[in-house]
């Protein structure tokens, strides 16, 4: 039984149910991976539904489950915050629409609700469809440069999480345990944890689809941002 529930933003609590968005045939899509996503298309609510899921071996015993820290302390609730400050700042990252929580002593689970942005890809998912141009690497550069200038870590840059669309803007996703800080050595962490990234999806894909002239092109969009 649930001890306690909240919300930010104007949601009923079914809304926050994939089934229920499933019984009314407006799921266009589901993601796996460490937390669970799920696209709605319904009408002008274009979302995201993501359910806060574990990663590693803890996933194992407590798959959904965080401990109650209290309200401040939320992974949604936080996430939520930060995505609306940065909207306001003009940055390109999905505009945060509601976020719950479900409290049951002192364990917790939750969800986050955002705008989808239309027409984009996984900066994965177009290297594993063709090489990218100077242009478009040097836009991803200036684009996490932009972040960093505005002091937010985002606690897993990855190229899963770098949105590209057919115009070559770019966006980034996922910012759960970001925050926002003074300049340090945290930036460097999220471009080295970026290179790895790259590095791991593309060693299967044929040589042309990274190299160290393209996270050249990266890091010279990075330093003119």
């Amino acid at each position: 039984m649930l001890a306690d529930s909240a919300y930010v933003g104007n949601l009923q609590a079914q809304e926050f149910d994939s089934q229920y968005w499933q019984n009314r045939g407006e799921i266009s899509a589901v993601t796996g991976g460490r937390g669970a996503a799920w696209f709605i298309d319904s009408g002008e609510r274009q979302w995201v539904l993501r359910h806060y899921r574990r990663g590693g071996l803890v996933a194992r015993v407590c798959a959904d489950r965080y401990l109650w820290c209290g309200e401040a302390a939320v992974r949604s609730f936080a996430e939520w915050h930060l995505l609306a400050a940065l909207v306001a700042r003009g940055l390109p990252v999905p505009k945060p629409i509601a976020a719950r929580y479900q409290r049951v002593g002192l364990l917790y689970r939750c969800e986050l609700i955002t705008q989808r942005i239309p027409n984009t890809q996984p900066l994965s998912a177009a290297l594993n469809c063709a090489p990218q141009s100077e242009s478009q690497w040097r836009a991803v550069g200036v684009t996490i440069a932009r972040l960093h200038a505005a002091g937010v870590d985002h606690a897993d840059l990855n190229a899963h999480n770098i949105l590209l669309n057919d115009q070559g803007a770019v966006s980034v996703i996922d910012f759960d345990r970001g925050r926002l800080r003074s300049p340090g050595a945290w930036r460097a962490g999220n471009l080295r944890r970026l290179y790895r990234s790259l590095i791991k999806i593309t060693r299967a894909m044929p040589a042309n689809r990274f190299s160290l002239q393209a996270w050249d092109w990266f890091r010279a969009g990075y330093g003119s941002g």
